[in-house]
């Protein structure tokens, strides 16, 4: 069953001096924080697609391309942050395929320089998973289900949960409390935020799941399909303790007889390594309820940074909260949909 965590985001000061350094990070200041770890850059720097936090293709001296990640400051502490990187090399150590942060010449996998917290990995390349093919799904979860293995043997001290309080109560008591919804929606998605709440809980509480260490946020872009058929797996900056389900429901949508075949083919490679509780195929719908909530708070959150309006320009139209309160409605009848069986 899950509980609440202590543990949650830090707040975020949209004025700190590390807030604004962080918005107008320029290619110099860049060059210079990893330049300052001991690696040599040579001025090649190329913006790549992220937003929570500011992530580079950086070239190195030696004809090599790192990948560098700016922390958002605020969001994580740095104890936090070093169990995420803990965590990839846990995994690592036991041959799963994630490229993990790495190490300078001291051991450290998260640098500062000036008011930045940063970390360097390796490039990877590849492409999406193809989520009509069986075997490639087969692959994933066998992939899963070996990482959930390691799970099973690590503790999170730091790391959030997935459950409804962090995700839907307060996601929502956020939205509300702010000025992100226009009024005239603001009244209707209360009301539908207090009738499906409830919901979510009741389901969450009625399933005994065990809790373990997970990606998080395992989802299709998450993954970079190698040219060997290997599933590099990328970005645990939302490692969490939860339900298994949660690193397996993503790539489960669509019409119910779709997401069935898709389940199995899931299943039956997670099987091969690990044991899953059929019971917590119930979670699906509460727990896909919980990520539309907390997407919507989390660009809400994130609203004066420049960059969000300019990746989410939609988010400011009545257009998108009618959008967003409709699949909502959605939901609350999917959450009284049989759950899919195995």
């Amino acid at each position: 069953m899950a509980t609440f965590n202590d543990e949650k985001e830090l707040l975020i000061d949209q004025n700190t001096d590390a807030t604004l350094a962080f918005r107008s990070l320029d290619p110099m200041q860049i060059l210079d924080a990893i330049d300052s770890t001991g690696w040599c850059t040579d001025g090649r720097v190329s913006a790549l697609n992220s937003y929570e936090n500011r992530v580079y293709s950086v070239g190195m001296e030696n004809g090599e391309t790192l990948i560098a990640k700016f922390y958002r400051p605020g969001r994580w502490s740095d104890e936090t942050i070093l169990e995420e990187h803990a965590f990839c090399d846990a995994l690592v150590d036991h041959d799963l395929p994630v490229i993990a942060p790495l190490k300078d010449s001291r051991g450290q996998s998260l640098h500062r320089h000036g008011p930045f917290r940063f970390c360097l990995f390796n490039r990877a390349g590849g492409r999406s998973p193809e989520l009509d093919n069986p075997e490639q799904l087969a692959v994933i979860g066998r992939t899963i289900g070996r990482l959930h293995l390691v799970a099973d043997t690590f503790q999170f001290d730091h790391r959030p949960f997935i459950d409804a309080f962090r995700l839907g109560d307060d996601s929502a008591d956020y939205l509300l409390e702010s000025d992100a919804l226009p009024l005239e929606q603001a009244r209707v998605y209360e009301s539908v935020i207090d009738d499906l709440l409830p919901e979510v809980h009741d389901r969450l509480d009625a399933v005994d799941y065990r809790e373990i260490c997970l990606h998080g946020d395992f989802h299709p872009g998450n993954i970079l399909w190698g040219s060997d058929g290997t599933p590099h797996l990328l970005d645990f900056d939302d490692t969490a303790t939860g339900p298994a389900t949660q690193d397996l429901w993503m790539f489960i949508s669509g019409e119910r007889e779709y997401a069935q075949a898709r389940l199995g083919d899931l299943l039956d490679g997670y099987h091969e390594f690990r044991d899953f509780d059929e019971r917590e195929l119930a979670l699906i719908e509460p727990l896909r309820t919980l990520r539309i909530i907390h997407y919507a708070a989390w660009i809400a959150r994130r609203w004066e940074d420049p960059a969000f309006v300019q990746a989410f320009p939609f988010f400011a139209e009545a257009r998108f909260w009618d959008e967003h309160i409709q699949s909502l409605r959605e939901q609350r009848a999917a959450l009284d949909e049989p759950a899919l069986i195995y």
